[in-house]
């Protein structure tokens, strides 16, 4: 996917940050017979129990802290519908802190948390969901896909050599997860065309779809690129439709910026007349009680973005920020502050709150709000580290650090260390690269967690010791940081020499890591 208050009192934020949590949030949640995987035994079990049940599987890849993940079980799992419908399929969950999950992985070729994968009884990949969508629409094509639904594959493979699809099976691509897709239907180059093409294919079949397949395949155009000028009518109809705005709010919030830049590509009366329609229409959905306090709050920020899209790319400051916008953003933000009671809800909104409050220049207001959220989150470590970013975004690096380090310190689970204190040593290297001695003991305690996870060295962890091994190569620069650098290279072979012979992929990356023909430019 594409991945942000001030309080009336103190004595109401203290007592925000003793209230207790509804639930641990420590799974994907109730109700659902969720089983837990983290190796391939653990898969080729569940998928056997699959096809003798002649049941379908539905694999949810994901993470405790990550928020997009917290709102689907906030939003999507606890739904009495999915809950009776998982009864015809098999749950599996891999967590990706589990000590083979970042090796299954690489099986499922998912990267992105959270990704949901539906598979045929025989284990064929049928789809993969879009986690951004409303959850009734998530649901929806669950359905579609557990009632006997092609692979996706195969009906794009249809579609594009021109065969009729069926309206349903125009709706599986358009609300296939294109941007966890992984390149396992389309390289990325070839999806704006593609969707263009699929668009225009589906017109008559199912307006909805096509609409949507057209939006995205807007959105997806590559950075500078424009589409044709003669489309800009169709967009300001959807936006002037709230029937339609409703149907395709995540791409319309999630898309907004570059939608508009690709339709009126140069600033003026054009740009101006669609900026006060897109802000109207969002309007109109941060209003709608119908969607969740996330996609509510993913439309104001999507208002902010909008606002902020002539301006220098700089961090904005709020007074460049319309002052009714600003007054809605603390509002709003202080709002689910107080009523959100969900633990999942709290980790998934919060944290995109504090988030718009800093798009928006409120830095303040996004320090305040995270610093009280930190007592009830179950994974505070995730709102210390934007903590961290707003304070490096402010250029108060002491404190940026300080929080960096901290978060790096709280984090919990394997995958998930290496990738926080990835982002710590990220920042060390940025923002004090003479503190030799903090650089060097951070990078050796990467290594040393790295040679105790089995794991270490698939997905995202393996991309985590990259950034570390790239930046270390980076900061090379004089005779004290060599002499470190020499003895974390060291460290590292010896971690790469106790691997597993077996595992020629762990090894190859592990000893790849810091030799230049490795590293990306």
């Amino acid at each position: 996917m594409k991945l942000t208050p001030r309080f009336a009192a103190l004595a109401a934020a203290a007592l925000l940050a003793t209230a207790p949590l509804a639930h641990a949030a420590t799974g994907p949640g109730p109700g659902v017979s969720w089983q837990a995987a983290a190796a391939d035994a653990d898969i080729d079990r569940f998928f056997a129990q699959a096809k003798a049940d002649k049941k379908p599987v539905l694999l949810y890849w994901g993470a405790k802290w990550c928020p997009p993940c917290n709102q689907l079980k906030a939003t999507l799992f606890n739904r009495a519908d999915f809950i009776e419908q998982s009864k015809s399929f098999v749950a599996v969950n891999i967590d990706g802190d589990a000590r083979g999950a970042q090796k299954l992985g690489t099986r499922f070729k998912v990267r992105g948390y959270p990704t949901l994968i539906l598979f045929n009884p025989n284990g064929s990949e049928i789809t993969r969901l879009p986690g951004e969508a409303d959850a009734a629409q998530v649901m929806s094509v669950l359905q579609l896909g557990l009632a006997g639904g092609r692979p996706v594959k195969a009906v794009l493979a249809d579609a594009r050599a021109g065969k009729k699809l069926s309206a349903n099976e125009w709706r599986m691509l358009g609300f296939y997860g294109w941007e966890i897709d992984e390149q396992q239907l389309l390289p990325v180059a070839e999806r704006p065309a593609t969707l263009a093409q699929l668009a225009k294919a589906s017109e008559g079949a199912d307006a909805e779809t096509a609409t949507r397949l057209w939006l995205k395949s807007i959105g997806a155009l590559a950075e500078g690129k424009t589409a044709d000028p003669a489309q800009l009518p169709r967009l300001r109809a959807v936006l002037a439709d709230a029937t339609q705005a409703r149907a395709q709010m995540d791409v319309l919030g999630n898309e907004a910026p570059d939608l508009v830049k690709a339709l009126t590509p140069q600033g003026g009366d054009a740009r101006n007349a669609l900026l006060a329609e897109y802000d109207a229409a969002l309007k109109r959905l941060n209003e709608d009680t119908t969607l969740s306090r996330a996609d509510r709050l993913n439309v104001l920020q999507a208002r902010i973005e909008l606002a902020r899209l002539d301006q220098p790319k700089a961090e904005v400051h709020p007074q460049r920020i319309p002052a009714t916008l600003l007054t809605e953003a603390r509002e709003q933000t202080a709002r689910a502050n107080r009523e959100i009671t969900d633990g999942y809800e709290r980790q998934a909104v919060i944290t995109q709150a504090a988030h718009l409050l800093g798009r928006a220049g409120l830095w303040k207001e996004s320090d305040e709000l995270l610093k009280s959220a930190l007592a009830r989150s179950h994974s505070p470590y995730y709102l210390m580290s934007q903590l961290g970013g707003n304070a490096k975004k402010q250029g108060r690096k002491a404190d940026a650090l300080r929080w960096y380090e901290e978060a790096f310190n709280k984090s919990e689970g394997p995958a998930t260390r290496l990738q926080w204190g990835s982002n710590y040593f990220g920042a060390l290297i940025e923002l004090s690269p003479e503190d030799t001695p903090r650089i060097e003991k951070a990078a050796a305690q990467l290594f040393a967690e790295a040679e105790k996870d089995p794991g270490a060295f698939y997905e995202r962890s393996e991309r985590s010791l990259k950034k570390v091994a790239d930046l270390l190569t980076g900061w090379n620069k004089g005779a004290p940081q060599a002499a470190a650098v020499g003895r974390l290279k060291a460290q590292l072979d010896g971690v790469c020499g106790k691997l597993d012979g077996s595992d020629a992929k762990a090894r190859a990356a592990c000893e790849g890591l810091m030799k230049p023909a490795a590293r990306k430019a």
